[in-house]
């Protein structure tokens, strides 16, 4: 199973770790890492390494990242382009986690992150572009 590392600024990665827990339960081959203001780019980097190396090192990984150029996603990047079968997706949220989670089993990490990049987009929507969406269903169930 395809290794998932998230990282991000402040809380966010025990933050979301948390809320997953709550709505998944425990997950195997998940790793999630903090980066608090207090924090360096060295520490970051040995807490991913440590990470990477605790994760089934036969499996490829994934880095979900907070926020594009951002620490978080330097070192990820940095550390996946030395490890093949590594990928880094940035603008994490709630929804892609949660259904990234239960869709990587038999994914390669190139396959992951297309399917994620398409979660992503699927993903970030309005109320009024819901609503459009659901009437436009209806009125296509109820024509001819």
């Amino acid at each position: 199973m395809l290794g998932i590392i998230l990282c991000g600024h402040g809380g966010f990665a025990t933050g979301l770790e948390q809320a997953m827990k709550q709505i998944l339960g425990e997950q195997p081959q998940f790793i999630a890492i903090d980066f608090p203001e207090a924090s360096t780019t060295a520490l970051l980097t040995s807490q991913l390494e440590a990470a990477m190396a605790q994760l089934d090192s036969q499996q490829d990984i994934v880095f979900l990242t907070d926020l594009l150029g951002g620490t978080p996603f330097r070192v990820a990047s940095t550390l996946a382009m030395q490890k093949p079968g590594s990928e880094v997706i940035t603008g994490t949220n709630l929804q892609l986690l949660l259904e990234m989670v239960l869709e990587r089993e038999g994914l390669s990490s190139t396959a992951f992150r297309l399917q994620a990049l398409e979660c992503g987009h699927r993903g970030l929507t309005s109320l009024v572009d819901e609503l459009k969406n659901c009437r436009e269903e209806v009125a296509v169930e109820e024509g001819i």
